[in-house]
């Protein structure tokens, strides 16, 4: 994909980034209402199975159980069409709210508007959209601020040098354009991005992106990766070029990532945990259900440069189940 992306990828970002980066509103609390009282039932429709997916789930099903919250859940595995499905099923089954990791915020309008209508309300995690009125809540992550991260450091190692960077984004929509479009926009004007190709969140599509990306520029000097998943997938192809010399940048800051920065083979990662993002989630979600006023309607999970300099402070990205 040609550099000219910058310019769809910024009209995504302009439309998300209000909401990421505003003030978070308390839910009304109205002491005449009376919520939900007694035993809560939760849907949840997760997004995809990347370790990303996998620990959010893990998360939400932990923190379901310590609220005594029965929870059922369903996967759209990177497909808008399975997660309208989904969401359909689960409001069937008569859950009282729905978090949802959404494939594509655009598509999932409907959804949130048939749920209200069904009076099963819909909080979402990691992305929402710019008009929050039709949800119960989310928790995001700042992914302008993720993407800016990463394109500072490259910025700051870069010095005044021309260089070029390859991007490797997830799958088209929702989180991805966001965060590819925040990195692309925060580049320094010496660094150019050569080329701009969707990874799917699959390691193997993103060795093969890579491998046509070293071979088409041999003289790349970063990549961006949209997750470390595909991050390492990418150094094995970098590295069987004999592109050693590549600087890979990218986001989550899991345990394996934190060796991959100690011993070089990463330069950079934005530390951003699934586990805090689930918990907040059904956290917040009880709290907005019973009407408590002690949640945000929008919650944001911390993010944080991390580096081989401060890789042994960064903070647990996937505890362990109990």
């Amino acid at each position: 994909m040609p550099v000219s992306t910058r310019t769809r990828r910024a009209l995504v970002a302009s439309s998300l980034s209000s909401l990421l980066l505003g003030g978070c509103a308390v839910w009304p609390s109205d002491t005449g209402s009376s919520g939900v009282k007694g035993g809560i039932t939760v849907g949840f429709v997760n997004g995809g199975t990347t370790e990303f997916h996998t620990c959010l789930q893990e998360a939400v099903e932990r923190t379901a159980r310590s609220y005594s919250v029965t929870l059922h859940t369903a996967n759209s595995r990177q497909d808008a069409g399975d997660e309208v499905a989904n969401i359909e099923d689960l409001i069937a089954r008569g859950v009282d709210a729905l978090i949802v990791q959404t494939v594509d915020v655009e598509a999932l309008k409907g959804d949130i508007a048939r749920a209200k209508a069904a009076g099963v309300p819909i909080f979402l995690t990691s992305v929402a959209p710019e008009d929050t009125s039709g949800l119960l809540g989310a928790v995001v992550v700042d992914l302008q601020q993720v993407g800016e991260l990463d394109a500072e450091w490259i910025e700051e190692d870069a010095a005044d040098r021309e260089v070029t960077v390859g991007v490797i984004a997830g799958a088209p929509g929702a989180a991805s354009d966001l965060l590819t479009g925040a990195f692309t926009e925060r580049l320094p004007d010496n660094a150019e991005v050569v080329a701009d190709e969707p990874g799917m969140y699959d390691p193997a599509k993103a060795r093969t992106v890579a491998r046509a990306m070293i071979g088409d520029r041999p003289d790349l000097d970063y990549a961006f990766v949209a997750n470390e998943e595909m991050a390492f997938a990418a150094r094995e192809a970098f590295d069987a070029a004999g592109a050693k010399d590549v600087r890979i940048v990218t986001v989550n800051g899991t345990d394996e990532a934190l060796a991959a920065l100690k011993d070089g083979r990463l330069s950079a990662t934005v530390s951003n945990s699934a586990a805090d993002t689930g918990e907040l989630a059904v956290k917040n979600v009880v709290s907005l259900l019973r009407e408590d006023g002690r949640a945000d309607r929008i919650d944001k999970t911390p993010v944080r440069l991390v580096t081989r300099d401060n890789a042994d402070t960064a903070p647990l990205y996937c505890p362990q189940q109990d």
